[in-house]
């Protein structure tokens, strides 16, 4: 799919590019391939028809953005990064979501991905913060915010309704100043 889709941007490894309805097979396998990785933390679209009322949302809702992470090497989708809730006006802030796909997991290129989607909403989007929300046992999420520069801001008991359960959440950000203010990564 990336080859006919042009990346929004790119690092050595990954581009980013926004979700589209053609990503239904790829993404859908991949999220079938990765149940065993995203459970308990994530429940991404497996069915044709979950995927397709997940893509409309984040196609046609303005307050919604979706993004896949593709190894430029073959542009296999090797995650997917969304931005909810965005507020514009004064606030300019949008929440974070993501998870990456078992083949891609533990190989760096969501840390790649991250990276462009946070610099892609700070600077195209005009955004000026980026939030994330991580439950307190999901390390490898915690990790990957901290890798980005996100800091931790607070604690949100009983925040998110997921498999079943309220659960208890971290709350993580990172603003332009802070991007501003970090050394280049090389």
């Amino acid at each position: 799919m990336s080859d006919t889709v042009p990346y929004l941007a790119e690092g050595p490894r990954v581009g980013i590019r926004h979700l589209t309805y053609d990503d239904r097979a790829e993404f859908t396998a991949r999220a079938r391939q990765s149940r065993t990785l995203h459970h308990p933390w994530l429940f991404p679209p497996v069915t044709p028809t979950a995927f397709a009322i997940y893509a409309e949302r984040l196609i046609e809702d303005p307050t919604k953005a979706g993004f896949l992470v593709c190894e430029k090497d073959g542009g296999a989708i090797a995650g997917y990064i969304n931005i909810s809730n965005i507020v514009e006006a004064a606030f300019l802030c949008g929440a974070l979501g993501y998870g990456a796909f078992a083949h891609a997991a533990g190989r760096g290129l969501m840390t790649e991905g991250l990276r462009l989607v946070v610099e892609y909403a700070f600077t195209t989007m005009g955004l000026h913060r980026l939030e994330i929300n991580v439950q307190p046992r999901n390390a490898a999420s915690i990790a990957l915010a901290r890798r980005c520069g996100f800091r931790l801001e607070g604690f949100s008991p009983d925040f998110l309704f997921i498999d079943g359960a309220w659960r208890d959440h971290e709350r993580w950000a990172i603003t332009t100043e802070m991007i501003a203010k970090r050394p280049s990564s090389p």
